[in-house]
């Protein structure tokens, strides 16, 4: 049998070099007789263009870069003409490469591409989204002068117009997810229909590949509060709880990231305030009862979902108490139960953000201590991932607040106690730093109990509290002046030499000192001060720090309680000097 090998080789060769050839007269003729040429003429061109780009795309945009032919271009894209498609088309394709972008930007073509998307033919509009994508692919600047010049609204009528169509559906689709990443563009399609087009193109699909697109776009969208409402009153959720419904039990890749994005889409839309609320309907709406049906199942990715959603409803009182009264607490505490030992954290996390907003309402505190929530939560004390410890300690630090005998209870448990003076050292998580000197703080607060004082004190505590009075937060400053506070009125003697070692009067002198200090930061160190002169050693240290200088200053101070206090705290100096 004979080699064929070598002829066919030369044939392409011979091929290529033909093309070659063609390209060079193309983009001569272009460029000198575009104004004259029959339109037969200039298709033929332009073929011989599309031939090239298809043979080597990076050569033949280069050499048509240098031909000066993209300038020619602009004036060729017009919806009459019969060649305003393949323009576009070959536009298209040389844009695919980053180099020819600016190029094509700078021969003006932008503008009557986009003049393009208003004509009826779907080959140019196809053509033309194509080319419009492709020169302003991975450029925000591009894309925000697309969307200042009307695109949006003009695609969101094209996708209701063509949505027969499945590749112009697909340019457009294309065309939503990128600009759906500027927040500019958010505003615009909240003035269009696009939800209701999205929900009804989404409605019709089969293929995991074809919904995955859509989804693609409705997450960036769905980050707006107004779009939210809009694809919720367009039906989205329904469709959501479908997926889910049809997806749990399955096994097959496609359905279980399936079901994940739809599960987090439907978590997103819960973030909306009127979104949440329109779903949640008084705690009888049928979404909030599916999704409540989610946490006990056995897809640790509806869970989390489902426990996400409980949080996010959880955003008002009204919500929170109508779902504790309807047993939403013991369902959350049987799922944490069953992720104790080696469980999902991120299930972990969102089961104590959902008990955490809960536990805002003073209503709901008594509820849920007698329920047993502390006891479930402490269950998570050795956990070492900082998000679930920051959950803990908020959801702790919620339950106690105006609770004496549980802020007691807790404040009496060693292991806590010891756990929150080593978190208290977390420099490399400073949100669970931060909740474990709230917490430590909170719990001398609401107690007032001689034992918490003393068990805080055994486990070094008061250092942090010290610390805490220097915080950049004034709330934090303040919790931890109240809390010192107490420790020198109920347990001075036993604390004294931790105060004195954490500088505790050298503070107290420069937040006096300090203009910038809160007046309520003023009036409780004031407080504070009174209350260490009891201690010798403190006492001391007050007087060689000429309190008396900064406190008379005071009193003249424009808050009228301040003022007051400096008087007070003026006399008892006085008198203990």
């Amino acid at each position: 049998m004979a080699d064929v090998g070598p002829i066919l080789t030369i044939r392409t060769t011979v091929k290529m070099a033909l093309i070659q050839d063609n390209l060079s007269d193309a983009l001569k003729k272009l460029k000198i007789t575009t104004t004259d040429s029959t339109a037969d003429s200039l298709e033929g061109c332009l073929d011989c263009l599309l031939q090239a780009l298809a043979q080597n795309n990076m050569e033949t945009s280069e050499k048509i870069q240098k031909s000066g032919v993209l300038q020619v271009f602009a004036s060729l894209l017009m919806p009459q003409s019969s060649c305003t498609a393949k323009v576009a088309n070959i536009i298209a394709e040389v844009a695919r490469n980053e180099f020819m972008r600016n190029p094509c930007v700078d021969a003006g073509l932008v503008p009557p591409l986009v003049q393009l998307l208003n004509c009826k033919d779907q080959e140019i509009l196809l053509q033309t989204g194509r080319a419009l994508g492709n020169i302003c692919y991975d450029s925000h600047t591009l894309q925000s002068q697309l969307i200042n010049m009307g695109v949006i609204p003009t695609l969101v009528k094209l996708l209701g117009i063509h949505c027969q169509n499945a590749a112009l559906t697909e340019m457009c689709l294309v065309a939503f997810g990128n600009l759906a990443e500027l927040e500019s563009s958010k505003e615009q399609f909240a003035y269009t229909n696009i939800a209701e087009e999205l929900v009804k193109l989404f409605k019709k699909q089969i293929e995991h590949d074809k919904k995955e697109m859509i989804f693609e776009v409705l997450a960036p969208l769905a980050e707006n509060d107004v779009i939210k409402l809009q694809l919720v009153e367009a039906g989205l959720v329904e469709c959501l709880l479908e997926i889910v419904q049809k997806t749990v039990d399955s096994d097959r890749e496609d359905d279980i990231a399936e079901l994940k994005t739809a599960s987090d889409l439907m978590v997103l839309l819960l973030l909306g305030d009127e979104s949440m609320q329109k779903l949640f309907e008084g705690g009888k709406g049928s979404v909030f009862q599916r999704v409540l049906s989610w946490i006990p199942s056995n897809s640790h990715q509806l869970q989390l979902a489902g426990a996400l959603a409980i949080a996010n409803f959880a955003r008002n009182d009204g919500n929170c108490i109508h779902m504790v009264d309807n047993g939403i607490v013991q369902i959350l505490m049987d799922l944490l139960d069953r992720h104790v030992e080696d469980g999902n954290v991120t299930v972990q996390h969102a089961a104590l953000s959902a008990l955490r907003n809960l536990a805002i309402p003073v209503v709901n505190k008594a509820k849920m201590l007698s329920a047993g929530v502390a006891e479930t939560v402490l269950k998570f004390l050795r956990s070492e991932m900082p998000p679930v410890q920051f959950k803990l300690l908020g959801t702790l630090r919620m339950l106690i607040d105006a609770q004496a005998e549980a802020a007691e209870q807790l404040g009496k448990n060693i292991k806590l106690v010891e756990r929150l003076v080593e978190w208290c050292e977390a420099k490399d998580h400073a949100g669970v730093m931060g909740e474990s000197n709230r917490l430590l703080s909170a719990l001398i607060r609401h107690s007032k109990s001689k034992d918490v004082i003393r068990t805080i004190v055994q486990s070094g505590g008061i250092k942090h509290l010290v610390t805490m009075a220097t915080s950049e937060h004034v709330i934090m400053q303040n919790e931890a002046l109240v809390a010192l506070a107490l420790i020198a009125a109920l347990e001075l003697v036993t604390a004294e030499k931790d105060l004195e070692n954490a500088q505790l009067v050298q503070i107290l002198h420069r937040l006096l000192s300090d203009d910038r200090s809160a007046p309520e930061i003023k009036y409780n160190s004031m407080v504070l001060i009174c209350a260490l002169i009891g201690s010798e050693p403190l006492q001391k240290e007050v007087q060689s720090m000429a309190f008396l200088e900064v406190v008379s200053k005071l009193r003249s101070h424009e808050n009228k309680t301040v003022a007051q206090q400096a008087s007070l705290t003026e006399q008892r100096l006085a008198v203990e000097s």
